[in-house]
């Protein structure tokens, strides 16, 4: 058991059977009434998000998700097959499993998938990745650091917003996080 005081963003929990992520979180002590900690959960399974109030002091369980290497092979019919880099062990997840992730999964990409005790919850990738943009609008001489921006089409799909000078077939570091640009690779 973990107090909800004790909330980092990041921290994986167990409430009424579900397992949920802490996304955001925010102590309040109000002038009047008891403190209470306003928290953003996401469901690890569904990935519906919610917000939830606890009262301060009040206990949760901690979910122990475990981190397996794995490397992400091919799709095949809605299939994601992911191999263990340790003992070669592969798994399948579907689409709806990993809808967010999918634009940023590349073929032999190394990533960690998510499990609580047998069950797999999902891929966590890493901060950053490598993409090549597909399409985009050419560059158009003069307009290089005058902050405006453009859509581009990554290798994945992704749409991610670049600045003016970014061509097609460039390579970028794309944030996995809110899938913006960060800078070229």
């Amino acid at each position: 058991m973990i107090s909800v005081n004790d909330f980092k963003t990041g921290l994986t929990i167990e409430i009424d059977g579900g397992l949920w992520k802490v996304v955001d979180f925010q102590h309040v002590k109000p002038g009047k009434g008891a403190a209470f900690v306003r928290s953003k959960l996401k469901n690890l399974r569904t990935g519906a998000v919610q917000e939830k109030t606890f009262r301060a002091g009040e206990k949760v369980g901690k979910a122990h998700i475990a981190n397996r290497k794995m490397q992400f092979l091919y799709e095949s019919s809605g299939a994601y097959v992911f191999m263990d880099t340790e003992n070669y062990e592969q798994i399948e997840l579907n689409a709806s499993q990993i809808e967010y992730e999918l634009n940023y999964l590349k073929e032999n990409m190394e990533v960690n998938i998510l499990m609580y005790e047998s069950e797999t919850i999902g891929v966590d990738l890493p901060n950053t990745v490598i993409l090549r943009v597909e399409e985009t609008e050419p560059g158009i001489k003069g307009d290089t650091a005058s902050g405006g921006s453009k859509p581009a089409k990554m290798e994945t799909g992704l749409m991610v917003n670049v600045p003016f000078f970014v061509n097609a077939d460039d390579m970028l570091i794309v944030n996995t996080t809110d899938g913006s640009y960060v800078s070229r690779a």
